[in-house]
């Protein structure tokens, strides 16, 4: 039997992705367990997971359950683009910056980035790559990509987001949602799932499972059935197709077949609030000097910029990520099993560093 060899009292600020399995899930996992399904999705907990998707986004939605957000999002975009077709995002999108050029490399996908500094799209900002219909030198615009939450922690509203997809509609274009996070958007934004996704007009996106207690379970969700075309083949063509996909389904449905992804996201918002309250209050009192929060925690990541060499030395106690090395500008995400205490520790520990002579 294997011995556990980590300690599982430490916890980092680096990414959510640093958590384990939530007890809930893994509880999911056994139940699943034992006995025979039917393979590649021909299972009951995928077809129950798709009874659940339907209820949370409307009669209209499908679920493709895959491995990875990465994979999620190649595969989604993929199925809305011809061979020409080109996808407007944030300079900052995943897609863009932390997907090692997949959609690029992968599914042939050009992206064309728009400078934003606060992670989010608008229609003017889309305007800015929305153009060369018919011109067989540029490739041609077809989907909008919107991240919610963004990758610099910031929210789209509803009506934003609807402002959005009528205006990308109008123009002949599809809208996919990264939705890594979509759990914290909810939560933070205390609305239904449907509420900013289907209702709002988006087309296809991907919902997020790994960042919100699971493993290795996420899922393309299709809003408008004829914004996609090809998933049934394009899953396998991008090697994410499960064979044994009833643990990836299972995974989900102790996520969204209840409370539980907002139970987990709306902690990992409050324990990230809690984080830059109590960083904004050293930066007022002065026991935090040289310290500036870059943007507004809405969800479950701070941003700060911290004096040089500060952020090495606090590393050697917490792992966290440079997001800007040359402003100093660093990112703290918070998870499901982000304590009260964690935070303080944290706070603690950069009050000393700043110290430091």
């Amino acid at each position: 039997m294997m011995q556990r060899i980590h300690d599982p009292e430490r916890r980092d600020f680096a990414s959510d992705n640093y958590s384990g399995i939530h007890p809930e899930v893994l509880a999911a996992l056994a139940e699943a367990n034992g006995g025979h399904q039917v393979a590649y999705g021909e299972d009951e907990y995928t077809a129950r997971l798709r009874e659940v998707v339907r209820d949370r986004f409307g009669e209209q939605a499908d679920v493709w359950p895959m491995f990875n957000g990465t994979g999620a999002n190649v595969v989604a975009l993929q199925s809305m683009l011809p061979r020409w077709g080109a996808v407007i995002c944030a300079d900052t999108a995943h897609i863009h910056v932390d997907e090692g050029g997949a959609p690029e490399k992968s599914a042939g996908i050009k992206l064309l980035p728009v400078s934003t500094p606060d992670g989010k799209l608008t229609a003017e900002l889309i305007d800015e790559e929305a153009w060369g219909w018919g011109f067989e030198h540029r490739a041609q615009p077809r989907v909008v990509c919107l991240t919610e939450s963004t990758e610099l922690g910031t929210l789209y509203t509803p009506e934003e987001i609807r402002t959005i997809t009528g205006h990308a509609h109008d123009r002949g274009m599809s809208v996919f949602m990264d939705g890594a996070r979509l759990a914290n958007a909810a939560a933070a934004l205390g609305l239904p799932l449907r509420a900013f996704t289907t209702d709002a007009g988006v087309d296809v996106l991907s919902l997020g499972g790994t960042k919100n207690g699971a493993l290795a379970a996420e899922a393309v969700v299709t809003l408008n059935p004829d914004a996609a075309d090809g998933l049934i083949y394009l899953r396998k063509h991008q090697m994410q197709l499960a064979s044994k996909m009833r643990f990836v389904s299972a995974q989900l449905l102790a996520l969204y077949d209840g409370d539980l992804h907002l139970r987990l996201a709306g902690h990992a918002n409050a324990m990230a609030r809690r984080l830059a309250d109590a960083v904004a209050a050293g930066i007022r009192d002065g026991s935090l000097p040289g310290v500036e929060l870059t943007q507004t925690t809405q969800v479950n990541a701070v941003f700060a910029t911290l004096p040089t060499g500060v952020a090495d030395r606090l590393r050697r106690r917490f792992r966290f990520y440079d997001w800007d090395e040359a402003r100093g500008e660093v990112r703290w995400v918070c998870s499901f099993d982000t304590t009260e205490q964690d935070v303080d520790a944290f706070v603690a520990a950069l009050r000393s560093e700043l110290a430091e002579p």
